[in-house]
């Protein structure tokens, strides 16, 4: 058992963001097997009564608060100081003190790190460990945002694309390895990185399919008659709220011309202003729920599940959830090339708005077909989508440490 440091972007529970589902489950996974010191943000006020539960679950834990408007005023420095305004978003006094007197207080082994951000708290212990989990490449994620916004947001995003690149490689450079959620995200890196001489290597996503499992009794939250196409997600996500936007304008008339009955729900937290205007005339047929206690009834009463996202990178968990509730899923083709799935027969990909009305439109005249695809879907995450198989690729580097401190 090794004294671990871990340090992450978002409190990581509840597990009701993506970014939170694999954060949960790492902390999981190590708290499992060794004494974890957990270093983390609370940016909801609704978070704060989950913190003693993370406290049963580790040696200590320090939340600092974070206000999204005020921390976009401090990255701001970043401008100044030549950085990377990620960095000055995520810097506090407090959690640094924090980290340094738990290394004093604490023979601590390693430091795992989620989101390449959080290394900046590991500079001033040199000799430590780290493990980091960047997931995506958040780089570029930033210079993708360039292309489609107008200067001066433009030029922001491509110097924050930039700068923050910059950092990613000096921390990958330190880092005893680097993770990344799939074979495409280390592939990218190691190509935006061509100097870097480090062990990058990729950690997947996976899905709990006994929590996301379709069960006969429960009950749907659609009227009679309707068929509901789903979306999932947190809707102040920007990507999310894009892919959503897009799908309402460019794909539902056309489907709606041909089933009526079709209605589009958006089920997720905090639901833009853009996103909200969708549901504002119902005979365009658009729902938006907001927080909803379970996303479960949405997904396994769903005609079909869609993911049009075209600003996302890795593998999106809600599809992973939807595939685990055995609901055909049509998705953006850069994402179904990130699973491991059959195209075509365990889940459909698309690129453009005539793709997305042939898809869907083949699953709504085939029942049949929609049900053989969500079946195989299913079969596909529990043959490989365990979060344990997946996280146990962390445990060679740690294992190694937990040896030396038992010697």
């Amino acid at each position: 058992m090794a004294n671990l440091l871990y340090l992450v972007h978002r409190l990581p529970y509840p597990p009701n963001k993506g970014d939170k589902l694999r954060s949960w489950h790492l902390l999981k996974h190590l708290a499992a097997r060794h004494r974890v010191f957990l270093g983390t943000f609370v940016d909801d006020a609704e978070d704060w009564q989950h913190v003693d539960h993370l406290r049963g679950l580790c040696a200590d834990v320090h939340a600092a608060a974070l206000s999204p408007s005020r921390a976009k005023l401090a990255s701001l420095r970043g401008l100044v100081s030549g950085e990377a305004l990620s960095l000055p978003y995520y810097r506090d006094a407090g959690l640094t003190r924090w980290v340094q007197q738990t290394a004093a207080a604490n023979r601590l082994d390693a430091v795992v790190v989620f989101s390449s951000t959080m290394a900046q708290y590991v500079q001033t212990l040199p000799g430590l460990p780290m493990l980091v989990d960047f997931v995506d490449v958040d780089s570029a994620k930033w210079t993708d945002y360039a292309k489609t916004h107008a200067w001066p947001m433009s030029w922001l995003y491509r110097r924050e694309g930039r700068e923050l690149l910059a950092f990613e490689q000096a921390v990958a450079a330190r880092a005893r390895c680097s993770f990344f959620v799939t074979e495409n995200e280390t592939a990218l890196f190691r190509r935006l990185s061509p100097a870097l001489r480090a062990e990058l290597q990729a950690l997947g996503n996976g899905v709990d399919a006994d929590f996301f499992s379709p069960e006969p009794g429960r009950a749907s939250p659609f009227p009679a008659g309707q068929w509901p196409l789903v979306f999932t997600g947190a809707m102040d996500y920007w990507p999310n709220a894009d892919a959503v936007i897009w799908f309402a304008e460019q794909v539902l008339p056309a489907l709606r011309q041909r089933h009526p009955q079709l209605q589009f729900h958006i089920v997720g937290r905090n639901p833009t202003p853009a996103v909200q205007a969708l549901a504002a005339d119902p005979a365009r047929g658009v729902s938006v729920s907001g927080t909803v206690p379970d996303v479960r009834p949405y997904l396994q009463h769903a005609a079909a599940v869609v993911a049009p996202l075209r600003l996302a990178r890795g593998i999106q968990n809600k599809i992973l959830e939807a595939m685990a509730m055995a609901r055909p899923v049509v998705a953006a083709a850069s994402c179904v090339q990130a699973i491991s799935a059959e195209p075509g027969t365990e889940l459909l990909a698309a690129e453009s708005a005539e793709d997305y009305v042939r898809e869907l439109g083949g699953l709504l005249d085939d029942a049949g077909r929609a049900a053989r695809i969500g079946t195989a879907g299913r079969s596909r995450v529990l043959a490989g989508y365990s979060w344990d198989a997946h996280l146990a690729g962390l445990d060679r580097h740690l294992d190694d440490l937990a040896t030396k401190v038992a010697a």
